[in-house]
């Protein structure tokens, strides 16, 4: 399988905080969830996502903010 090797999850700010979004770029790690989907990873947050038709579930620590099903993700080439 052909997998973009990086992608551009966008983070929405805490709600009601009216805060910007941040984008954090996460790359492929090889790996494949349960599901068979490919795992995407950030090395300075620690953030681990896996990605499907452009969503992106959160597998692994997101500080700062509360938890998160899906995430907009953009292939960034």
């Amino acid at each position: 399988m052909n997998n973009p090797w990086r992608y551009a999850i966008t983070l929405p700010g805490p709600p009601g905080g009216h805060a910007p979004s941040r984008v954090v770029t996460v790359e492929f790690t090889g790996e494949h969830s349960a599901d068979g989907n490919p795992v995407y990873a950030d090395v300075h947050t620690g953030l681990r996502v896996e990605i499907h038709d452009g969503a992106a579930k959160v597998l692994g620590p997101l500080s700062g903010a509360g938890p998160r099903s899906c995430l907009h993700a953009v292939p960034v080439s």
